[in-house]
């Protein structure tokens, strides 16, 4: 059972513990999927990279957004993503709080599109849902 929490803004102090957390969290293959190539060797939006801190203030979940293009000269957008708790805490609101607080603040700082790719029942109590993104595609194969 996860206990207090705080949600701050990532800081580069943050990186290694956030890489280690993804990678127990979605394991090795999440180097492959799609979304992660969109993202490689980018910075998250400016404002946009959030930490989950437990009360000894380690890392215990993550959250980033992503400035994308639709199309080509298309629309901007976020793509949101990897959203990621720590396994072993795991259903105890901190995922939960992480999708409200980057919502939040892409919208406070004027963003008007966030994109996902995940699980669809997950996503869809925060408002996503296929039907707004359905002639949309991304980019080479994706998972």
């Amino acid at each position: 059972m996860a206990g207090a929490f705080v949600i701050t803004a990532e800081t580069a102090a943050d990186v290694s513990a956030r890489e280690a957390l993804l990678d127990r969290a979605m394991g090795p293959k999440r180097r492959k999927k799609s979304s992660e190539k969109l993202r490689r060797g980018r910075r998250p939006s400016e404002g946009l990279a959030f930490i989950a801190r437990d009360a000894s203030g380690g890392v215990t979940g993550t959250v980033r957004l992503w400035d994308v293009v639709l199309g080509e000269g298309g629309r901007s957008a976020l793509l949101l993503g990897p959203l990621a708790v720590d396994p072993t805490i795991k259903n105890a609101g901190i995922g939960s709080a992480l999708m409200r607080h980057a919502i939040a603040e892409a919208a406070r700082l004027g963003h008007a599109a966030i994109l996902l790719v995940g699980d669809a029942p997950y996503y869809e109590r925060f408002g996503f849902s296929a039907e707004k993104t359905g002639a949309l595609a991304m980019p080479g194969p994706y998972e």
